[in-house]
């Protein structure tokens, strides 16, 4: 029993610690930023989609709560945040234009 509980911490500590990182998504070009607000898959991979769906379920929250502590629509705040993000992403980061296309900065 001791032997299972022991494989099982091992395996946990492994899957976290291989787990993909929103930065390295960036700099691989497997993630891109949106005008809209929110991270979007740029490849359409089962690991990049589990950390966009978390990271924008995150954002999303926080949206909300800025949106009702401003009175203002969450669609809003998104859309600002999406302007600041778009325009912080690093150099060689992907970013959503207005035409809906990927571009590399």
């Amino acid at each position: 029993m001791k032997r299972l509980i022991s494989g099982l911490v091992l395996l946990l500590a492994s899957v976290s610690v291989s787990a993909l990182t929103l930065d390295e998504a960036r700099s691989q070009g497997r993630v891109g930023e949106t005008l809209g607000g929110y991270l979007a898959t740029i490849s359409a991979d089962p690991e990049s989609q589990v950390l966009v769906d978390r990271i924008n379920k995150e954002r999303q929250q926080s949206y909300r709560a800025l949106a009702k502590s401003h009175n203002v629509p969450i669609e809003e705040v998104a859309r600002l945040a999406g302007q600041k993000l778009v325009t912080r992403a690093a150099v060689g980061e992907y970013v959503r234009g207005i035409n809906g296309r990927w571009m590399k900065k």
